[in-house]
């Protein structure tokens, strides 16, 4: 399965949420550093979805706020 994931980095709490359009909101904690914020996403989608983190793979936009994610079950 393939997400579009709108980003939004140093949120107060980490947060999943369905969107308009297919699109997924995910607010998370960790600033857009070093890629802290994109482990963080893989870790809260991976809870989300029950699966393991490495069924979860960021395929576009690692830089920016929009983002494909393809996860394997």
């Amino acid at each position: 399965m393939i997400l579009r994931v709108k980003v939004r980095p140093g949120a107060r709490l980490s947060a999943l949420a369905p969107g308009g359009d297919g699109v997924w909101f995910a607010q998370l904690k960790s600033p857009p550093v070093d890629g802290k914020a994109n482990a963080e996403l893989i870790r809260l989608l991976a809870g989300h979805f029950k699966c393991a983190r490495s069924a979860v793979r960021i395929k576009a936009g690692a830089g920016a706020r929009m983002k494909l994610v393809q996860i394997d079950k």
